[in-house]
C-alpha cells in the first residue's frame, strides 16, 4: 500500500491515526474510570439535602481521542428527585457531553470561521466528527461563559472585591482605543429599531470594542511603537453605560491607576467621551487624526461652491492647521464665507465637530509627547475580529449568538499578556 504514491501514504496515515485514536480513547476511559468517584454513602446534593449512593452509571463523552466511556458513582436525592455524579464535576464535564480539551479545540475552530467549516476542520485535522449544530451550540455555550466571566470579573473589580496587581515592570503608557461596528442581525433582533436604510429600519446591532495596549518607546523613525504582546480586547452588545463598566474594570486590570500616561482614543462619538469623562477623567483624550481629516474633507466639500479653484489650496492649509491643533484657524477660515440655509447648517455641523473636540485635537503637542494619535488598532479589530467572522455573506445573528462568538474571538485576538494576567497570583481578593 505504501508503494502506491501519495494516495497510498495518505490512506495509511488515516488508518494509523484512527487506530491510535481508538487506542488512546480506550486508555483514557480506563484511566478516568480508575477513580469511580465513590465519595461515601451520601453526598450533598447542592440544594441543602443529601443524595444517597445508587450504584454506578456510564457516561459517554466526545474527547480529542474520540468517544470515551467513563464509569462513575451515581447518587440520587429523594428530596429533589434528581441525581448527580461527583466525578463529573471533578472532571469538568457536569452536564456536558464534550471534554474540556475538545471544547477548547471546538472554540478555536468555530471562532475562526463558519460552523460548517469548523466541523469539517475538526474532522479533517483531528479526526473528530461532530455535527454542525453541535459545533455551534458548544461554541456559543463556551463564548457565553467567557462573556459572563468577564462581566463577573468587572463587577468584582468595581466592588473592590477583586484587586488586580499592577503590571511589573510598569509600562510608561497605556492606551484604550474605543469604537463600535454593526453586525447583521435577524429581523426579530432589529424589530422596531431605527436604522440608516432607505426604509428607516435597522439591519444591524452595534457591538462596542475597546482595545488596550501599552507603549514604552518609539521606533527607529521616532514614531510611537506598540509593545509586543500587550494587547487585550473587550466587547459587548450592551449599551454604552454597561460597556463603560467593562472599560473601567479592564483599565484598572491593565494598571491605569499606576501607569504614568493613560490615553483614550476614539473617532469623536459622544458616547466614547462620555465613558472617558465618567470612568477615567484623568486620562488624555485624543480624536483619531484620520477621522478628523475625513471631517475636514467633508467641510471642504460643503464650501467648494465658494472656494472654486482654490479648494485644494484651502484644504491643504486647513490640514496643516489641523496637524498643529490650530482649530481656531480652521474656524476663522470658515467664517470668512457668509452662508445661509442648508449650506450653513451643513458647515455648522461639520465645524461643530472640530469646536467640540478642540482639546482632543492638539496633535502637534501629542506627537511631541510621543503619543499615538490614531485609532487604527481598533479599526483593524472591527474588521478582523468582527467583520471577518460575523459579517460574511448571508449571515444574520441573534444578539446572544453574536456576543458569544465575539467573546471567543476577542479572547483569541488578545495577546499572551491576557493569559499571564489571569493567573491566580497576578490578582488578589480583598478581605
Amino acid at each position: 500500500m505504501l508503494g502506491c504514491g501519495d494516495a497510498g501514504l495518505e490512506a495509511a496515515e488515516q488508518v494509523i491515526r484512527a487506530g491510535l485514536l481508538r487506542l488512546g480513547g480506550s486508555m483514557l476511559g480506563a484511566v478516568l474510570s480508575a477513580d469511580r468517584g465513590h465519595r461515601g454513602s451520601r453526598v450533598p446534593c447542592g440544594n441543602g439535602h443529601e443524595a444517597a449512593f445508587a450504584g454506578h452509571r456510564d457516561k459517554t463523552l466526545d474527547t480529542v481521542l474520540g468517544l470515551v466511556t467513563v464509569t462513575r458513582a451515581w447518587y440520587h436525592c429523594a428530596e429533589c428527585g434528581h441525581g448527580l455524579a461527583p466525578r463529573d464535576a471533578e472532571l469538568g464535564v457536569a452536564g456536558a457531553s464534550m471534554s474540556p480539551g475538545l471544547a477548547a479545540m471546538n472554540d478555536i475552530a468555530a471562532a475562526a470561521g463558519p460552523f460548517a467549516g469548523a466541523a469539517r476542520l475538526l474532522e479533517e485535522l483531528a479526526g473528530i466528527r461532530l455535527t454542525v449544530k453541535r459545533v455551534e451550540r458548544a461554541a456559543e455555550a463556551s463564548g457565553t461563559a467567557v462573556a459572563e466571566a468577564g462581566r463577573e470579573r468587572a463587577a468584582l473589580i468595581a466592588a473592590r472585591r477583586l484587586v488586580p496587581l499592577p503590571p511589573s515592570p510598569l509600562p510608561d503608557k497605556l492606551y484604550a482605543v474605543i469604537d463600535g461596528t454593526g453586525v447583521p442581525m435577524t429581523g426579530r433582533e432589529t424589530a422596531g429599531r431605527p436604522g440608516k436604510g432607505e426604509d428607516g429600519r435597522a439591519r444591524t446591532r452595534e457591538v462596542k470594542l475597546a482595545v488596550f495596549f501599552t507603549q514604552d518607546g518609539l521606533d527607529k523613525d521616532g514614531h510611537p511603537a506598540r509593545d509586543r504582546a500587550s494587547t487585550s480586547i473587550i466587547s459587548t452588545f450592551e449599551p454604552a453605560a454597561e460597556f463603560a463598566d467593562l472599560v473601567k474594570a479592564e483599565g484598572i486590570r491593565r494598571g491605569a491607576g499606576h501607569i504614568r500616561q493613560f490615553t483614550i482614543i476614539g473617532d469623536g462619538a459622544t458616547w466614547i467621551w462620555g465613558i472617558a469623562a465618567a470612568k477615567f477623567p484623568e486620562a488624555t483624550q485624543i480624536v483619531d487624526l484620520f477621522h478628523a481629516r475625513e471631517h475636514l474633507h467633508s467641510l471642504t466639500r460643503s464650501l467648494e461652491f465658494m472656494l472654486l479653484d482654490r479648494k485644494d489650496e484651502w484644504l491643504a492649509a486647513r490640514l496643516e492647521d489641523l496637524d498643529y491643533g490650530y482649530i481656531d484657524g480652521i474656524e476663522a477660515a470658515v467664517r470668512q464665507y457668509p452662508l445661509e440655509g442648508v449650506k450653513k447648517d451643513e458647515v455648522e455641523k461639520e465645524l461643530g465637530y472640530f469646536l467640540n473636540n478642540a482639546p482632543r485635537m492638539r496633535y502637534h503637542w501629542f506627537r511631541s509627547r510621543g503619543l499615538f494619535t490614531g485609532s487604527g488598532v481598533v479599526e483593524a479589530s472591527c474588521k478582523t475580529v468582527i467583520g471577518q467572522r460575523l459579517k460574511q455573506s448571508g449571515m444574520h445573528w441573534t444578539v446572544a449568538g453574536a456576543d458569544s462568538i465575539t467573546a471567543l474571538r476577542c479572547r483569541e485576538a488578545s495577546s499572551t499578556w491576557e493569559a499571564i494576567c489571569n493567573k491566580p497570583d497576578t490578582q488578589t481578593r480583598t478581605a
